[in-house]
């Protein structure tokens, strides 16, 4: 690899010229002192080329494109006497022509072109305009009278050279004093009453973001103190100063300036100054159609609001007046509009409403009209996939859902949906059958409000988007496994208390699980059979026990335990001392007993939980945000509560049942925190942390398998698979290895190689423990701060191409640190590709 990149490194200055200087980095000194504010970094016209790790690959990439292919294959084809002559008989003459603009000769170079970069040559036009860019910067910062110059400083290597910039700020200008020029008496008053929160202040140096800032800050002001039709442009500043004051006065005096309302259609200001409005009528035009009149509409008054519609009403009143922030008789406020539009398009019901506000004559009244117009009653949804994996040669997927708007007139949604699947098997071995197949269907209803027998209005209001869903699911699944059949029930809200905030409460969250096929358990679970058939070896050759063990079918073969009466027999007969094994055998037979009977009953599960989210993120192109989410789950408490009501059926291990199943019981709490850094140039820093731990108690002694925690995986430790890492130091010991108990930390740097096909090098460390539960293996269990010594780390590298609306993408982990290993052995083993752990999935994993 260095030997690579020194040959290529020699390609760097291919296409500088001699007498051009190829730019290597930029430097910023204000007052002599280095800056590395990327906002001021921003304004230098010219920038070094991008690389990566310190590596100009893009522009390596641009210099192995020929500059003139054409002439390049022309010197070719006339090089030796006769080629062309052999080239036209063989292709003819036109083709020979076109030759030289396909894409080997031509398109390849415009290929390399489009994804690399020329050479950053230092121009000194565009040096000029970045020192006048930072002049006038520091310039809206209050420097005035700010003097700079650059340098041009040759490297140390040929043909390469840096620009240092220096700027001198010398004395800031200080706001002395601020005055007001407004027009209108009633936005006088306004701006008195919040005049403490101006951003300009007296005796603060000059700022020009922080005038831009007021100017948004008033704005928002008036619009929501009654003036509709405020507009931004109508407010702007004088600078004033007494010239007679002495030169190196460094004080200036501010006046605020907001002029009359000016229409769009004249440059001049009306007559008529900015008024406080207020709703004088409401009025809801429910199923408007932009082509239809709306004189012959009939209509029906509901607390102050007038809905109009035609024919039937479909809607009940309450459910469109909810949606509306607007009231007669209030000023207007723009917080209003926007949170009747978020709620408007919350419901699912209608298309992106339209709000018109009509004033009359003295700009003080306004009459509101609110159209909305109807989503279709019903929508289909059809989705056919076609799957490939370790497990199914292929499989195909198919489902569909159907929604209904509307359907009880309150704006509610009701979704039904059914799906369906069935594959043909790699390894007909793992199972009886040839095929797998899964059935399922779910039925969601959404309400638009907090659906509760008492009124949560005043707790979570309208504008917090609050949404109630009711679903009911089942699902039908026969493969490998011990083909479970599930049976879900979902009663969950959630709100919105702000654009970045989140909350999700499920009060019932009821989940059965039927384990059908449990014979079936030692089939699938294959490590797990292999450590009980071990412990069975001493036995294989004694009569008493040969019914246990399989007839041998190829000669030299060790007899192998029947599944699953020899080893369920075997087992048994451990555990009740009819098989003398050693201690240390018949506590692991007794754990893989455990482990049975744990995968294999049925589960019942009764949780509430709660969730709050929030994300920083501004938009889609925000590279510099943080995210965090936490989670607080309880199981079986509001059935432990009942027991002393209820008299519950008990099954021999003193557990309660419901519907002969013992309830899960438990408390579980998640914590994860997501923070991504933008570096400049595409190049991003992602970080992510994960915690979280379930603790049975009461009716457990161990958190369901579909409640419990998992390593590995493409979003999680991506050097190795998924359920193989841990739990603790254990190499492995399960098939699917989970615990109740997990800490995970993720490093990602993310950059741009070259068009949509971008990079990434990563760092993933975690691993999973029992704790507070019925594991004895000390290797499991987290004991202390000595346990995180089993943190497992798993390092590489991944490509990604950006789709636009999703990535694909291909990560390779390999094992880092393994603490299933001993010793120096745990650094670095098995560090090849061979051994690595290939990813592919769609998106970033965090």
């Amino acid at each position: 690899m260095l030997l690579l990149l020194s040959i290529l490194g020699c390609n760097t200055l291919k296409k500088v010229g001699e007498d051009e200087l190829l730019l290597t980095k930029n430097t910023i000194l204000i007052n002599d002192e280095k800056v590395t504010d990327s906002e001021v970094k921003g304004l230098i016209s010219q920038k070094p080329n991008s690389s990566v790790l310190g590596y100009p690959l893009k522009l390596n990439l641009y210099n192995l494109a020929k500059e003139n292919p054409d002439s390049s294959f022309q010197d070719w084809l006339h090089k030796k006497e006769k080629r062309e002559k052999r080239l036209n008989n063989l292709l003819s003459q036109k083709q020979v022509n076109r030759l030289s603009e396909s894409f080997l000769i031509k398109g390849y170079s415009e290929f390399l072109k489009r994804i690399g970069e020329p050479p950053v040559i230092i121009d000194t036009s565009e040096t000029n305009k970045s020192l006048s860019k930072l002049k006038s910067y520091y310039n809206t910062k209050g420097y005035f009278n700010n003097t700079g110059a650059y340098e041009i400083v040759n490297g140390k290597r040929k043909k390469r050279a840096q620009i240092e910039y220096n700027i001198t700020l010398n004395s800031p200008y200080i706001v002395d004093t601020i005055q007001k020029n407004i027009t209108s008496p009633e936005l006088d008053s306004i701006y008195d009453q919040a005049n403490r929160q101006s951003f300009v202040k007296q005796g603060e140096q000059f700022d020009l973001e922080k005038f831009t800032m007021e100017r948004e800050r008033l704005t928002t002001l008036f619009r929501n103190s009654g003036v509709y039709n405020f507009q931004e442009s109508s407010i702007n500043y004088t600078i004033l100063r007494d010239t007679t004051i002495a030169s190196d006065d460094q004080l200036m005096d501010v006046q605020l300036n907001i002029k009359k309302f000016r229409s769009t259609n004249d440059s001049t200001d009306t007559n008529m100054p900015y008024k406080v409005a207020r709703h004088k009528q409401i009025n809801i035009y429910a199923d408007y159609d932009i082509n239809g009149a709306t004189d012959t509409l009939k209509s029906v008054q509901h607390e102050n609001y007038n809905i109009y519609y035609s024919g039937k009403l479909r809607y009940r009143p309450k459910a469109l007046t909810d949606a509306i922030f607007f009231e007669k008789d209030s000023i207007y406020r723009d917080l209003d509009r926007i949170r009747t539009y978020r709620q408007i398009t919350n419901l699912n019901t209608f298309k992106y409403p339209n709000i018109d506000f009509v004033p009359d004559s003295t700009q003080t009244k306004l009459e509101t009209n609110i159209y909305l117009a109807a989503k279709p009653k019903y929508s289909l949804n059809l989705n056919f996939d076609v799957t490939h994996s370790n497990i199914q040669q292929v499989g195909t997927a198919f489902s569909a859902s159907v929604i209904t708007r509307n359907v009880f007139g309150g704006a509610e949604t009701l979704n039904v949906s059914a799906r369906g699947s069935i594959g043909l098997l790699s390894d007909a071995s793992l199972s009886d059958e040839t095929f797998t197949s899964e059935l399922g269907g779910d039925i969601n209803i959404t309400f638009p409000r907090i659906w509760l027998p008492f009124s949560t209005e005043r707790i979570i209001p309208y504008y917090m988007l609050p949404q109630s869903r009711l679903s009911v699911g089942t699902n039908f699944q026969r493969n490998i496994g011990l083909d479970k059949q599930s049976l879900n029930s979902i009663l969950s809200y959630n709100w919105s208390p702000t654009t970045r905030l989140k909350n999700n409460i499920e009060l019932l969250n009821v989940e059965f699980v039927r384990n059908v096929n449990t014979n079936n358990f030692y089939n699938v679970y294959r490590n797990t059979f292999s450590n009980l058939d071990e412990i069975a070896d001493d036995f294989q050759d004694d009569p008493e026990y040969s019914s246990y063990f399989e007839p041998i079918q190829e000669e030299g073969e060790d007899p192998r335990l029947s599944i699953p009466t020899g080893a369920n027999n075997f087992v048994r007969n451990v555990l009740n001392d009819s098989i003398p094994v050693s201690p240390e055998d018949k506590e692991l037979v007794n754990s893989i007993e455990e482990r049975r009977i744990r995968l294999t009953e049925n589960n019942l599960i009764f949780a509430t939980n709660f969730t709050h989210t929030k994300n920083s993120k501004s938009g889609i192109n925000d590279l510099d945000f943080y995210q965090y989410r936490i989670k607080l789950e309880s199981a079986g408490g509001m059935l432990s509560l009942l027991t002393n009501v209820i008299p519950f059926n008990k099954n021999p291990n003193g557990q309660n049942l419901v519907f002969s199943v013992p309830y899960s019981q438990y408390v579980k709490t998640e914590f994860d925190y997501i923070r991504h850094w933008s570096i400049g140039g595409g190049q991003v820093i992602a970080f992510r942390s994960f915690s979280g731990l379930a603790i049975p108690y009461g009716n457990s002694d161990n958190v369901p398998f579909v409640r419990s925690y998992f390593a590995g995986g493409s979003n999680d430790n991506r050097a190795w698979n998924a359920y193989e890492l841990g739990p603790g130091s254990t190499d492995n010991i399960n098939d699917f290895n989970e615990a109740n108990l997990k800490l995970a930390m993720n490093l990602e740097y993310r950059f741009p190689i070259a068009g949509d096909v971008k990079g990434a090098l990563f760092a993933d460390a975690g691993n999973i423990w029992n704790v507070f539960d019925n594991e004895t293996n000390p290797e499991a269990v987290f004991s202390g701060f000595s346990s995180l010594g089993d943190i497992a780390l798993g390092t590489g590298l991944g490509l990604r191409y950006d789709f636009t609306y999703f990535v694909f993408r291909l990560d390779v982990g390999f094992k880092t640190y393994n603490p299933a290993k001993v010793g120096s052995n745990r650094w670095f083993d098995g560090y090849s590709f061979k051994q690595a752990v290939f990813n592919i999935g769609i998106n970033y994993p965090f």
